[in-house]
Protein backbone atom coordinates (compact mmCIF):
# COMPACT_ATOMS: atom_id res chain seq x y z
CA UNK A 1 0.00 0.00 0.00
CA UNK A 2 1.77 3.23 -1.19
CA UNK A 3 0.97 6.88 -0.06
CA UNK A 4 0.96 9.70 -1.69
CA UNK A 5 2.20 13.11 -1.17
CA UNK A 6 1.55 16.15 -1.86
CA UNK A 7 3.62 18.23 -4.16
CA UNK A 8 6.24 20.28 -2.41
CA UNK A 9 4.53 23.82 -3.67
CA UNK A 10 1.09 22.94 -3.40
CA UNK A 11 -0.93 25.36 -1.21
CA UNK A 12 -1.74 23.79 2.58
CA UNK A 13 -5.51 24.57 3.20
CA UNK A 14 -6.20 25.83 7.01
CA UNK A 15 -8.58 25.30 9.41
CA UNK A 16 -11.89 26.75 7.28
CA UNK A 17 -10.79 24.60 3.98
CA UNK A 18 -9.63 27.76 2.27
CA UNK A 19 -5.97 28.16 1.34
CA UNK A 20 -3.58 30.71 1.62
CA UNK A 21 -3.58 31.81 -1.37
CA UNK A 22 -7.08 32.18 -2.19
CA UNK A 23 -7.45 34.13 1.37
CA UNK A 24 -4.82 36.59 0.16
CA UNK A 25 -6.87 37.21 -3.08
CA UNK A 26 -10.19 37.95 -1.38
CA UNK A 27 -8.72 40.06 1.40
CA UNK A 28 -7.16 41.90 -1.22
CA UNK A 29 -10.48 41.68 -3.66
CA UNK A 30 -12.37 43.24 -0.84
CA UNK A 31 -13.19 47.05 -0.40
CA UNK A 32 -11.56 49.07 2.49
CA UNK A 33 -13.74 50.09 5.49
CA UNK A 34 -15.48 53.41 5.76
CA UNK A 35 -12.92 56.44 7.18
CA UNK A 36 -14.86 57.25 10.41
CA UNK A 37 -15.95 61.26 10.45
CA UNK A 38 -15.97 63.16 13.41
CA UNK A 39 -19.53 63.57 14.97
CA UNK A 40 -19.67 67.72 15.06
CA UNK A 41 -22.72 69.02 17.37
CA UNK A 42 -24.52 71.40 15.35
CA UNK A 43 -24.19 74.34 17.99
CA UNK A 44 -20.51 74.07 16.69
CA UNK A 45 -21.44 73.77 12.45
CA UNK A 46 -23.13 76.99 13.29
CA UNK A 47 -21.09 80.37 11.91
CA UNK A 48 -19.42 81.50 15.78
CA UNK A 49 -20.35 85.09 16.28
CA UNK A 50 -17.95 86.70 18.73
CA UNK A 51 -20.34 86.73 22.12
CA UNK A 52 -19.51 90.31 22.68
CA UNK A 53 -20.96 91.42 19.54
CA UNK A 54 -24.06 89.67 20.36
CA UNK A 55 -24.29 90.96 23.95
CA UNK A 56 -23.97 94.42 22.35
CA UNK A 57 -26.38 94.23 19.78
CA UNK A 58 -29.34 94.62 22.24
CA UNK A 59 -27.86 98.10 23.74
CA UNK A 60 -27.56 99.06 20.29
CA UNK A 61 -30.63 98.48 18.91
CA UNK A 62 -32.35 100.43 21.59
CA UNK A 63 -30.14 103.17 21.19
CA UNK A 64 -30.84 103.56 17.51
CA UNK A 65 -34.41 103.47 18.09
CA UNK A 66 -34.29 106.20 21.26
CA UNK A 67 -32.27 108.39 18.78
CA UNK A 68 -34.67 107.79 16.03
CA UNK A 69 -37.63 108.64 18.43
CA UNK A 70 -36.11 112.07 19.07
CA UNK A 71 -34.44 112.53 16.26
CA UNK A 72 -38.30 112.31 14.59
CA UNK A 73 -39.90 114.51 17.60
CA UNK A 74 -41.86 111.68 18.92
CA UNK A 75 -39.96 111.98 22.20
CA UNK A 76 -39.91 115.04 23.42
CA UNK A 77 -36.65 117.29 24.80
CA UNK A 78 -38.31 118.04 27.62
CA UNK A 79 -39.69 114.32 28.23
CA UNK A 80 -36.16 112.54 27.34
CA UNK A 81 -33.17 114.18 26.06
CA UNK A 82 -31.52 112.68 22.86
CA UNK A 83 -28.51 110.54 23.17
CA UNK A 84 -26.41 113.00 22.06
CA UNK A 85 -27.44 115.06 24.05
CA UNK A 86 -27.28 113.13 27.10
CA UNK A 87 -23.55 112.11 25.99
CA UNK A 88 -22.99 116.24 25.78
CA UNK A 89 -23.96 116.54 29.13
CA UNK A 90 -22.27 113.62 30.83
CA UNK A 91 -18.86 114.88 29.54
CA UNK A 92 -19.71 118.42 30.60
CA UNK A 93 -20.00 116.59 34.21
CA UNK A 94 -16.87 114.75 33.98
CA UNK A 95 -14.91 118.11 32.57
CA UNK A 96 -16.04 120.17 35.90
CA UNK A 97 -15.14 117.18 38.02
CA UNK A 98 -18.97 117.08 39.60
CA UNK A 99 -19.54 113.62 38.62
CA UNK A 100 -16.36 111.83 39.55
CA UNK A 101 -16.62 113.45 43.00
CA UNK A 102 -20.70 111.86 43.43
CA UNK A 103 -19.65 108.62 42.06
CA UNK A 104 -16.35 108.51 44.58
CA UNK A 105 -18.92 109.50 47.32
CA UNK A 106 -21.53 107.16 46.16
CA UNK A 107 -19.23 104.17 45.38
CA UNK A 108 -17.43 103.98 49.69
CA UNK A 109 -20.99 104.08 50.84
CA UNK A 110 -22.02 101.05 48.96
CA UNK A 111 -18.49 99.56 49.98
CA UNK A 112 -19.03 100.58 53.72
CA UNK A 113 -23.17 98.78 53.02
CA UNK A 114 -21.79 96.21 51.14
CA UNK A 115 -19.02 94.92 53.46
CA UNK A 116 -20.92 95.22 57.09
CA UNK A 117 -24.10 93.50 55.35
CA UNK A 118 -22.05 91.00 54.05
CA UNK A 119 -20.17 90.23 57.48
CA UNK A 120 -23.87 90.57 59.00
CA UNK A 121 -25.64 87.96 56.47
CA UNK A 122 -22.75 85.71 56.07
CA UNK A 123 -22.85 85.31 60.15
CA UNK A 124 -26.01 84.97 60.96
CA UNK A 125 -26.50 82.45 57.99
CA UNK A 126 -23.80 80.32 58.95
CA UNK A 127 -25.26 80.34 62.96
CA UNK A 128 -28.22 79.36 62.32
CA UNK A 129 -27.51 76.61 58.94
CA UNK A 130 -24.79 75.01 60.92
CA UNK A 131 -26.32 75.00 64.45
CA UNK A 132 -29.92 73.83 65.39
CA UNK A 133 -29.91 76.30 68.63
CA UNK A 134 -28.53 78.92 65.99
CA UNK A 135 -31.71 78.23 63.93
CA UNK A 136 -34.30 78.55 66.38
CA UNK A 137 -32.56 81.90 67.61
CA UNK A 138 -31.98 83.49 64.82
CA UNK A 139 -33.83 82.59 61.69
CA UNK A 140 -37.68 83.78 63.06
CA UNK A 141 -36.55 87.75 63.87
CA UNK A 142 -34.22 87.79 60.57
CA UNK A 143 -37.75 86.48 58.72
CA UNK A 144 -39.95 88.82 60.30
CA UNK A 145 -37.39 91.45 59.54
CA UNK A 146 -37.13 90.43 56.12
CA UNK A 147 -40.35 91.27 55.69
CA UNK A 148 -40.35 95.16 56.66
CA UNK A 149 -39.46 96.99 53.82
CA UNK A 150 -36.27 98.60 54.54
CA UNK A 151 -36.99 101.85 52.77
CA UNK A 152 -39.84 102.85 55.29
CA UNK A 153 -37.15 102.19 58.11
CA UNK A 154 -35.56 105.53 56.78
CA UNK A 155 -37.81 108.02 58.97
CA UNK A 156 -36.54 105.58 62.26
CA UNK A 157 -32.76 105.68 61.05
CA UNK A 158 -32.38 109.48 60.53
CA UNK A 159 -34.10 109.47 64.36
CA UNK A 160 -31.49 107.18 65.80
CA UNK A 161 -28.63 108.02 63.60
CA UNK A 162 -28.73 111.40 62.42
CA UNK A 163 -28.50 112.89 58.99
CA UNK A 164 -25.47 111.92 58.32
CA UNK A 165 -23.29 109.36 56.72
CA UNK A 166 -24.24 106.80 59.44
CA UNK A 167 -28.10 106.43 58.20
CA UNK A 168 -26.98 105.69 54.52
CA UNK A 169 -24.83 103.26 55.06
CA UNK A 170 -27.21 101.50 57.83
CA UNK A 171 -30.23 101.13 55.32
CA UNK A 172 -27.67 99.70 52.47
CA UNK A 173 -26.42 97.28 54.97
CA UNK A 174 -29.76 96.11 55.89
CA UNK A 175 -30.97 95.85 51.94
CA UNK A 176 -27.82 93.39 51.72
CA UNK A 177 -27.92 91.47 54.39
CA UNK A 178 -31.38 89.62 53.93
CA UNK A 179 -30.74 88.15 50.23
CA UNK A 180 -27.39 87.09 51.14
CA UNK A 181 -28.22 85.49 54.53
CA UNK A 182 -31.38 83.73 52.68
CA UNK A 183 -28.98 82.04 50.09
CA UNK A 184 -25.96 80.81 52.47
CA UNK A 185 -28.73 79.39 54.60
CA UNK A 186 -30.36 77.42 51.74
CA UNK A 187 -26.67 76.65 50.16
CA UNK A 188 -25.79 75.38 53.51
CA UNK A 189 -28.73 73.35 53.80
CA UNK A 190 -28.81 72.34 50.66
CA UNK A 191 -26.02 70.58 51.22
CA UNK A 192 -26.24 66.21 50.30
CA UNK A 193 -25.98 64.38 53.58
CA UNK A 194 -24.57 61.69 52.10
CA UNK A 195 -21.50 63.80 51.36
CA UNK A 196 -21.83 64.28 55.27
CA UNK A 197 -21.89 60.59 55.91
CA UNK A 198 -19.06 60.04 53.54
CA UNK A 199 -16.80 62.70 55.22
CA UNK A 200 -17.69 61.26 58.64
CA UNK A 201 -16.39 57.68 57.74
CA UNK A 202 -13.19 58.99 56.07
CA UNK A 203 -12.64 60.81 59.67
CA UNK A 204 -13.23 64.44 59.09
CA UNK A 205 -13.70 66.57 62.36
CA UNK A 206 -16.77 68.88 62.81
CA UNK A 207 -14.49 71.71 61.32
CA UNK A 208 -13.39 69.51 58.54
CA UNK A 209 -16.69 68.55 57.10
CA UNK A 210 -17.53 72.58 57.64
CA UNK A 211 -14.23 73.19 55.64
CA UNK A 212 -13.76 70.64 53.44
CA UNK A 213 -17.84 69.80 52.51
CA UNK A 214 -20.29 72.25 53.75
CA UNK A 215 -18.50 75.91 53.00
CA UNK A 216 -17.89 74.22 49.29
CA UNK A 217 -21.36 73.44 49.00
CA UNK A 218 -22.25 76.34 49.89
CA UNK A 219 -20.45 78.77 48.21
CA UNK A 220 -22.82 78.19 44.56
CA UNK A 221 -25.52 79.76 46.75
CA UNK A 222 -23.56 82.00 48.70
CA UNK A 223 -22.00 84.17 45.19
CA UNK A 224 -25.72 84.12 43.70
CA UNK A 225 -26.73 85.90 46.93
CA UNK A 226 -23.96 88.28 46.29
CA UNK A 227 -24.85 89.29 42.68
CA UNK A 228 -28.03 89.68 43.99
CA UNK A 229 -27.09 91.48 47.23
CA UNK A 230 -25.44 93.97 45.04
CA UNK A 231 -28.40 94.77 42.60
CA UNK A 232 -30.12 95.53 46.18
CA UNK A 233 -27.19 97.92 47.46
CA UNK A 234 -27.41 99.84 44.22
CA UNK A 235 -31.36 100.03 44.88
CA UNK A 236 -30.91 100.94 48.76
CA UNK A 237 -28.37 103.56 47.61
CA UNK A 238 -30.92 105.49 45.77
CA UNK A 239 -33.26 105.98 48.09
CA UNK A 240 -30.50 106.80 50.95
CA UNK A 241 -29.05 109.86 48.63
CA UNK A 242 -32.64 110.95 48.63
CA UNK A 243 -32.62 111.58 51.69
CA UNK A 244 -30.85 115.12 52.86
CA UNK A 245 -27.35 114.62 50.61
CA UNK A 246 -24.79 117.03 49.79
CA UNK A 247 -22.92 114.30 47.92
CA UNK A 248 -23.43 111.54 45.70
CA UNK A 249 -25.30 110.49 42.69
CA UNK A 250 -28.64 110.65 44.14
CA UNK A 251 -27.68 114.46 45.12
CA UNK A 252 -26.83 115.28 41.82
CA UNK A 253 -30.82 113.70 40.41
CA UNK A 254 -32.08 115.75 43.67
CA UNK A 255 -30.42 118.95 42.00
CA UNK A 256 -31.78 117.62 38.80
CA UNK A 257 -35.12 116.53 39.65
CA UNK A 258 -35.71 120.35 41.11
CA UNK A 259 -34.68 122.47 38.06
CA UNK A 260 -36.29 119.45 35.66
CA UNK A 261 -33.12 118.70 34.05
CA UNK A 262 -34.06 115.23 33.00
CA UNK A 263 -31.07 114.96 31.09
CA UNK A 264 -28.92 115.03 34.41
CA UNK A 265 -31.38 112.56 35.55
CA UNK A 266 -30.93 109.92 33.05
CA UNK A 267 -27.18 110.43 33.01
CA UNK A 268 -27.06 109.81 36.62
CA UNK A 269 -29.49 106.28 35.99
CA UNK A 270 -26.83 105.34 33.56
CA UNK A 271 -24.06 105.73 35.80
CA UNK A 272 -26.03 103.48 38.48
CA UNK A 273 -26.74 101.28 35.22
CA UNK A 274 -22.97 100.67 34.84
CA UNK A 275 -21.60 100.48 38.01
CA UNK A 276 -24.18 97.66 38.55
CA UNK A 277 -23.13 95.83 35.25
CA UNK A 278 -19.18 96.20 36.47
CA UNK A 279 -20.29 94.60 39.76
CA UNK A 280 -22.22 92.21 38.60
CA UNK A 281 -19.22 91.26 36.09
CA UNK A 282 -17.08 90.97 38.96
CA UNK A 283 -18.89 88.42 40.83
CA UNK A 284 -19.35 86.35 38.14
CA UNK A 285 -15.37 86.27 37.50
CA UNK A 286 -15.50 85.27 40.90
CA UNK A 287 -17.82 82.80 40.25
CA UNK A 288 -16.04 81.23 37.04
CA UNK A 289 -12.76 81.34 39.25
CA UNK A 290 -13.98 80.10 42.58
CA UNK A 291 -16.25 77.33 41.07
CA UNK A 292 -14.30 75.62 38.29
CA UNK A 293 -14.60 72.29 39.98
CA UNK A 294 -18.34 72.64 39.44
CA UNK A 295 -18.92 72.02 35.46
CA UNK A 296 -22.51 73.23 34.77
CA UNK A 297 -24.71 73.88 31.72
CA UNK A 298 -23.96 77.09 30.04
CA UNK A 299 -26.10 77.10 27.00
CA UNK A 300 -25.43 76.45 23.70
Amino acid sequence: MSISHAPPNSPEPDISGISKSQASATEASSPAPPALQPVVPASTRRTRIPRWLRRTTGPLLLLALWQLLSATGVLAADVLASPGRIAGVGWDLIADGSLPSAMGTSLRRVAFGLLFGTVTGTGLALLSGLFRIGEDLVDAPVQMLRTVPFVGLIPLFIIWFGIGETPKIAIITLGVTFPLYLNVYAGIRGVDSQLIEAGESLGLSRWGLVRHVVLPGALPGALTGLRYSLGISWLALVFAEQVNADAGIGFLMVQARDFLRTDVIVVCLIVYAFLGLLADFIVRSLERLLLQWRPTFTGR
